[in-house]
């Protein structure tokens, strides 16, 4: 699996749900998490308040999306300085984080 892509997707629910707050985690992930050795594909945003089927996940504010070309890259994305000053500087911030992190194809 070392060279099969990876999906790093993060879904978080802040403690302050004001618009301001959504957009300044929406921007500190655009500041800090995008620009990483390996990464494909990287998008950050808000949760689409008209979707409302049962499916739809209710329960958080931001997603980070995020792909890499494999899981070596991912690993030591995770341990970047970047990605430490994003977790350091936001943690507090967060109610709940939920990961999900998948090999996929395209």
């Amino acid at each position: 699996m070392a060279e099969t892509q990876l999906a790093h997707m993060v879904y978080f629910t802040l403690n302050d749900d004001s618009p301001q707050a959504i957009e300044a985690m929406v921007q500190a992930c655009h500041k800090y998490l995008k620009n990483h050795p390996g990464v494909l594909h990287f998008s950050a945003g808000t949760r689409g308040k008209e979707f409302q089927r049962d499916v739809n996940d209710q329960e958080y504010h931001v997603a980070l999306n995020v792909i890499f070309d494999n899981k070596d890259s991912h690993d030591i994305y995770q341990t970047s300085a970047d990605h430490l000053t994003y977790i350091a500087e936001n943690k507090a911030k967060w109610a709940k984080v939920r990961v999900f992190d998948s090999y996929v194809t395209s």
